[in-house]
């Protein structure tokens, strides 16, 4: 009996992502019909939730090293503003819309960047605990951003090209929509799938990837090693900074403009329940972006069903909240 029970765990643990995966597919199947299955509602599932993906692939990364970022969301709204606000000032001078938007992008990046590095700062140098520097974070580069805007809203003034890359894509051979116009696949979701696919490769074949493992699963063993701690921690937040860079361009470039009180909004929370969902420690040492990849999708779908269902907007937090204690609580025995 014992030896059964273990072994169910170990599924559990290793599969269990994709078991409940499997369970929430077959459930809005029937709920739903040919709705869901239909290959435009993945691709709208996809779109959706690709700038909430793109952040949780970095989470990954940062809780596999042991450490935490609650900033990732105001990040966001910090690197959308300032590169919106980089762009209509080159559109203002009468630069050339190409050029505006380039720059525009390459500022919202380097905004997310230099966000990751200042909390990788605060944390190897200042010494202060992850939690602590990113939660300073999330309440600073908002309020930066609120500033930025008078708490308002910053509209593009690319007339077409920036909101191309949010609402733009490339076409799937074979397959239409409901209007009968070619189905394609978003910009946004071929920019998450190419950085889950990046980012597992170096989680599972670089030597980066081993030396963050190594970090989140014993560092004092590590340290005995020879390697940098300070510098591997510095560099994973940092590639977090990037990845909310890039999805501030995503997620602006979608909406044609930056709501800083509202853009990024509860990020963090979606990021690191996905990461929890897809199986990754939350102590460290083991993790997974295909899971966390699955874990995204597990919850716009819980999002989808639990909206077609008529369920209040209120509750869907609490039920969400439900899934990530139930998600902890069958990875918690053997990694403990």
């Amino acid at each position: 009996m014992n030896r059964l029970s273990s072994r169910l765990q170990e599924a559990l643990e290793r599969w269990g992502v994709l078991i409940a995966f499997a369970i929430l597919f077959a459930i809005s199947s029937f709920k739903q019909g040919f709705d869901f299955v239909n290959p435009e509602n993945f691709r709208a599932l996809l779109n959706s939730n690709a700038p909430v993906g793109i952040l949780a692939v970095g989470m990954t990364l940062v809780i596999v090293s042991g450490g935490i970022d609650l900033s990732v969301g105001s990040m966001v709204v910090l690197a959308a503003a300032l590169g919106t606000t980089a762009m209509n000032a080159q559109i203002a001078g009468e630069s050339s819309e190409l050029n505006a938007v380039l720059i525009g992008g390459a500022v919202t990046i380097a905004a997310g960047i230099a966000a990751g590095c200042i909390n990788g700062a605060l944390i190897v140098f200042g010494r202060i605990a992850p939690f602590i520097a990113t939660l300073g974070g999330l309440a600073a580069f908002r309020s930066m951003s609120l500033a930025i805007a008078d708490a308002g809203e910053i509209r593009s003034q690319s007339a077409t090209l920036f909101s191309a890359l949010g609402r733009g894509g490339i076409p799937i051979p074979g397959l239409e929509n409901a209007a009968g116009k070619p189905l394609t696949i978003s910009f946004s979701t071929v920019i998450f799938l190419v950085v889950a696919v990046v980012a597992q490769w170096f989680l599972s074949r670089a030597r980066f990837g081993r030396h963050l493992i190594a970090v989140g699963a014993n560092e004092t063993a590590a340290r005995y090693s020879g390697l940098s701690i300070s510098w591997i921690r510095f560099r994973v937040y940092a590639i977090m900074g990037l990845l909310a860079g890039i999805a501030a361009l995503v997620q602006s470039s979608r909406m044609n403009s930056v709501s800083t009180s509202q853009l990024g909004l509860g990020s963090e929370l979606d990021a690191i329940a996905a990461v929890v969902i897809g199986g990754t420690s939350l102590q460290g040492g083991f993790g997974r972006v295909w899971g966390t990849v699955v874990g995204v999708l597990i919850l716009g779908m819980i999002t989808n069903m639990l909206t077609i269902s008529g369920v209040s907007p209120y509750w869907q937090g609490a039920i969400k909240g439900a899934v990530i204690v139930l998600a902890v609580l069958v990875q918690r025995p053997s990694r403990s």
